[in-house]
């Protein structure tokens, strides 16, 4: 089942996605532009590998064709066909390139979705980034810690670590890793990735923009804008002292900063179901369009690497 967009539609939401974007990158291209780095903003653009110009595309979505298009910048895109002057996403031909993606996506979503959120971990992952560490190899070296080595060293082996997020874990240092309650890898993802961790909801939007022409770009900046609020709630709770740009800190090694945090994340667990459901919606809408013009592509899981 395909939506047919009018001209004055589609320009119009173009238009206001390009608006949109604007208003939430500029500021990170004109620090860029004078070789200022911000530890909060940086990362949604540095670890999401997906550039301004990328997120200023506008796609409609699959199962939406553009009429009256014989103009629109999408017939120069990946993944788009034509017919006529009417421009749609390729369903059929990215499916057929892209199924380990699709496929892992579904059941990343899919079992995420039917896990219990747990609240127990407090942000620790980033404690334990620079747990043991030398100065000069602490990754935001160019901002203070909070406490002195020792005293977060303490923080750090007062309980077991509870990280269930392989991309927070990989970045442990070596002393940290044995700390944690689970030896995390890649490959098993699938069995511990839950809905209250932050980095399971700020990685939506990598799936969002990865998924790109499947998904439109409405849902890839929702899955941004949720992914950068918990970013600043992720540095506060961090051991880094972001005071001078206006952070105020989220003592989790005080009782009120561990409760704070824990409702700050069951907050966010709860803005992050619809965008995950809608992801997975996403995936199963493409699995059966795939099946229904005879691809037998998308039957088989599959893992998928980080820069898939």
């Amino acid at each position: 089942m395909t939506d047919l967009m009018s001209r004055a539609e589609w320009t119009d939401r173009q238009a206001a996605h390009l608006a949109a974007v604007d208003e939430r990158v500029t500021a990170h291209e004109q620090r860029q532009g004078r070789g200022i780095a911000h530890p909060v903003e940086d990362f949604l653009f540095t670890y999401y590998q997906f550039r301004p110009n990328q997120l200023r595309r506008w796609h409609p979505g699959a199962g939406v064709v553009l009429a009256d298009a014989a103009d629109a910048p999408h017939r120069d895109w990946p993944y788009y066909s034509t017919d006529g002057d009417e421009v749609s996403a390729d369903i059929e031909r990215y499916a057929d390139q892209r199924r380990p993606l699709i496929e892992f996506v579904r059941r990343l979503m899919r079992s995420t979705l039917d896990r219990p959120a747990r609240y127990g971990c407090f942000g620790l992952h980033e404690w334990a980034m620079v747990y043991r560490q030398q100065p000069q190899q602490v990754r935001h070296d160019a901002w203070p810690l909070r406490l002195a080595p020792d005293e977060l060293a303490d923080i750090v082996e007062a309980k077991p670590l509870q990280c269930t997020h392989f991309d927070a874990f990989r970045f442990f240092t070596m002393p940290a890793r044995p700390l944690n309650t689970t030896q995390l890898h890649a490959e098993d993802r699938l069995d511990h990735e839950q809905p209250g961790c932050l980095h399971a909801g700020m990685d939506l939007y990598k799936w969002a923009y990865k998924l790109i022409p499947l998904t439109s770009s409405e849902l890839v900046l929702a899955c941004f804008d949720l992914a950068r609020r918990i970013r600043y709630v992720d540095m506060r709770a961090s051991p880094y002292d972001l005071r001078d740009l206006g952070l105020e800190p989220i003592a989790i090694e005080t009782p009120q900063g561990r409760a704070e945090y824990a409702a700050l994340q069951r907050e966010f667990t709860a803005e992050a179901a619809p965008l995950r459901r809608h992801l997975l919606a996403v995936c199963d809408q493409d699995c059966d369009q795939a099946s229904e013009h005879g691809s037998d592509v998308l039957k088989a899981p599959s893992r998928v690497g980080d820069r898939d």
